[in-house]
């Protein structure tokens, strides 16, 4: 099984293979690959001959074998892109060819919405070939999101800050293909000296509030700003579509969460507790400041209490309590 980045440089460096699997539930990556493949493989003129895309509901698995198995035409391979192979509903005849694939072959197949089961023998007999290329591009977790906002820019020399970052991520969601449109607007916007992704300009181009977002009343929390805490909360129950209470927990999950950890830090400054939680100096700040106003015992009264209130958002022991009225308990439990 290779990486997306491993995949991509085999790929750009003219080192292919006969069959490519391209699966799993995140579709950016399997585009990402099918299209490189499908623009840059041959040229246009061998393209018309020698290109061939499908879909996995109009054909069947031996009609694909036998489009495999034959030879370019003045060029020096062929490229057949399967797209949502899933749709192929009997998949046995491939066991004998991936045995035996045509060199002269790139057999594409984009698996979305899922990965073939590790227990069939195909799924064994793709991964131990040598002549097979896979990949099974799984969903970035949410807390993995900013540092992908960062790398994507970072491609095209534009700078940003995890906080900016997370600004985004957390209006944007994990949809990959909507994150990566929405980043692209942001690049236009950029002009040729200023290559800096500022919170103003995520608020002009994107509409997230750059005051009044997620990330910005997680922060008055850690610092224990009362004032702040509120105005936000209220700001988020006046405009329901610039954050709620659904919208908060997981990111104060995940930051008490990690206080937790933080509280049993050998050494408690923001490079010590950095080393201690695996992340970088600069985000540790947040633990360390949040070590200042929560004691080990209230982290673990608010992490039980999080887990409270998102039962109660789902219905759990509450009928209708509405979200305004569960943020503002959550807040008043957390700052007091």
């Amino acid at each position: 099984m290779q990486t997306y980045n491993a995949m991509m440089r085999d790929l750009q460096a003219q080192r292919y293979f006969p069959i490519y699997y391209l699966m799993g539930e995140e579709s950016y990556y399997i585009d990402k690959v099918a299209d490189y493949i499908e623009h840059n493989v041959l040229t246009e003129e061998e393209q018309g001959f020698n290109q061939t895309v499908v879909f996995g509901a109009d054909i069947t698995m031996e009609e694909l074998l036998s489009m495999a198995k034959r030879y370019p035409m003045m060029a020096e391979r062929q490229v057949i892109i399967v797209r949502e192979a899933q749709g192929i509903k009997n998949t046995d005849a491939l066991e004998a060819y991936i045995a035996h694939p045509m060199p002269s072959t790139l057999l594409v197949f984009c698996h979305k919405n899922g990965s073939l089961d590790k227990r069939k023998r195909l799924t064994s007999l793709l991964e131990k070939n040598d002549s097979v290329a896979m990949l099974e591009s799984k969903k970035v977790k949410e807390q993995e999101l900013p540092g992908f906002i960062i790398f994507y820019l970072q491609e095209d020399s534009i700078a940003i800050d995890n906080k900016t970052a997370g600004i985004i991520a957390d209006a944007i969601g994990s949809d990959l293909n909507r994150l990566t449109s929405e980043l692209d607007k942001l690049k236009i916007g950029l002009d040729g000296d200023n290559r800096r992704v500022t919170p103003e300009l995520v608020e002009e181009k994107i509409g997230v509030n750059k005051d009044f977002n997620a990330f910005e009343l997680r922060d008055a929390i850690i610092s224990k700003n009362v004032f702040k805490a509120n105005q936000i909360a209220d700001y988020f129950d006046k405009n329901p579509k610039a954050g709620s209470v659904y919208s908060i927990l997981p990111l104060l999950f995940q930051y008490f969460a990690m206080l937790m950890q933080a509280h049993y830090s050998p050494v408690k400054d923001a490079r010590g507790i950095g080393e201690w939680l695996g992340i970088s100096s600069w985000m540790a700040r947040n633990y360390y400041d949040g070590l200042r106003n929560y004691s080990a015992g209230k982290t673990l009264q608010i992490i039980h209490k999080l887990r409270e209130i998102d039962a109660k958002s789902k219905g759990l022991d509450n009928p209708n309590t509405p979200a305004g009225e569960l943020m503002k308990e959550l807040l008043f439990f957390i700052l007091h």
